[in-house]
């Protein structure tokens, strides 16, 4: 019988697994881990949990949509949405099938392809920042709406993970309005000192 820890390795690699369990207990096992598509690569460092109906920042916290229905899924593959009208996000569904529950790739530094990220990524001013953010995460890999569903075992995006992280940090979610970017949420875990991490930015209220 495998045991825990030979879990949370994933055999360095896919561990379908891995992402049974909810997207908080999930989150530190990503820090690390290696998301790829085509000739880029992104080792991922900073991450949110997002918990479904009972996380009012979550996009299933309402239930089932059209819009989210791949996040009510079998865990292991990916939930693309649109956001701002000019970016792509990308999430990692976590769970067991039913229960909605996923983690937004927030931050990663790209280890392989970086002539591909860069070409996708012109205006990025360091190598740190070209995949920091969300948008700019899937940008640099080419993830788009289309890739929303794939299977992270077999593509086009896919996911490998090797030794989770030994150290992370956790504070409230980057940017989310309302109760869910409250300290009562501190669901966004990134690894500390590391450059490509994203800067807290607390919900900017809108006008009516």
């Amino acid at each position: 019988m495998t045991d825990t820890a030979e879990l949370q390795r994933g055999a360095g690699g896919f561990d379908r697994s891995l992402l049974l369990a909810p997207a908080v207990e999930v989150a530190p096992l990503l820090l690390g881990a290696i998301i790829r598509k085509g000739e880029v690569a992104v080792r991922v460092t900073e991450v949110e949990a997002y918990m479904g109906s009972i996380d009012p920042g979550s996009h299933a916290f309402r239930g089932r949509t059209n819009r989210n229905q791949v996040m009510f899924g079998e865990p292991g593959h990916l939930y693309t949405y649109f956001t701002y009208g000019m970016h792509t996000c990308a999430n990692v569904v976590c769970a067991p099938e039913g229960t909605a529950s996923g983690l937004l790739l927030r931050a990663g530094e790209v280890i392989e392809g970086e002539d591909a990220a860069r070409a996708r990524r012109p205006k990025a001013a360091s190598h740190a920042g070209l995949a920091r953010g969300p948008g700019n995460f899937a940008q640099a890999l080419g993830i788009t709406l289309d890739d929303g569903g794939c299977d992270l075992a077999v593509g086009p995006v896919t996911l490998h993970v090797d030794e989770p992280a030994s150290e992370y940090l956790t504070g409230p979610r980057t940017g989310v309005s309302g109760a869910g970017g409250t300290h009562e949420y501190p669901w966004r875990f990134w690894l500390p000192g590391d450059p490509t991490v994203s800067p807290y930015r607390a919900a900017v209220s809108r006008k009516r």
